[in-house]
């Protein structure tokens, strides 16, 4: 079994006022034509067969994070769909935010901290080909990847093809129930201290005190106002 990785790009998207999904991306999982930097493509149809074999056995395409398969907190999601078009391969994914690290990861989709895809495959079919070299002086010896065999997708931190982008990802909030309550009770809290210190203490014996609990306070809304 083999690997092979894509840049991504990310372009945030509001979250579905009918569905109110979250946890939610579209990307290229591969792009087809391109020479990547193990001197491969992968060839317009080289995942048909294998899409129709996964839709016929009617399981989900996993979703992992850096191909772990080896421990279950990296099964990190499921594909939600999965189909060639003019460009590639493209998926799109549900993050799973009761996962151990689903939510840190949809969080680092989100702000471009990890911005790469890559999927685990078998070649079932491929060959030698020739391609013109970029400067038009002679050809560079190339390997066509015809028929492949999609074992999962992957998000992952560093990609050997550059050409792939994530296309959007849905903005809905990570937060469990067990989280919202936890940090409504502390900003509640927070909230009541506040209320109950007379001006001098707040303002005289303890400014720097009153400014951090100030900061935390509006921090706590704004984490809120969010949900």
């Amino acid at each position: 079994m083999r690997t092979k990785s894509t840049a991504a790009q990310i372009k945030a998207e509001p979250p579905d006022e009918d569905t109110g999904e979250s946890g939610v991306f579209t990307a290229y999982a591969s792009v087809f034509g391109n020479v990547d930097s193990y001197g491969e493509i992968v060839m317009p149809g080289a995942f048909k067969a294998d899409l129709e074999r996964w839709a016929e056995k009617g399981d989900p395409i996993p979703l992992l994070f850096g191909h772990n398969m080896g421990d279950p907190d990296f099964n990190i999601g499921h594909l939600l769909s999965a189909e060639e078009d003019d460009v590639g391969l493209l998926v799109k994914a549900q993050i799973d935010l009761d996962s151990p690290k689903g939510p840190y990861t949809y969080k680092l989709l989100k702000e471009r901290r990890i911005s790469q895809m890559s999927f685990a495959f078998d070649v079932v079919d491929g060959a030698r080909s020739q391609r013109p070299k970029a400067d038009g002086d002679g050809e560079d010896e190339v390997f066509e990847l015809k028929t492949l065999k999609l074992h999962e997708v992957s998000v992952v931190p560093l990609g050997a093809n550059q050409e792939t982008d994530v296309l959007m990802v849905k903005a809905g909030r990570a937060l469990s129930s067990k989280n919202e309550s936890s940090l409504r009770g502390a900003y509640e809290a927070i909230g009541q201290v506040l209320d109950t210190l007379p001006p001098a203490e707040s303002s005289e014996k303890s400014p720097a005190a009153h400014r951090r609990n100030l900061a935390a306070a509006d921090a706590l809304s704004a984490e809120l106002s969010l949900h």
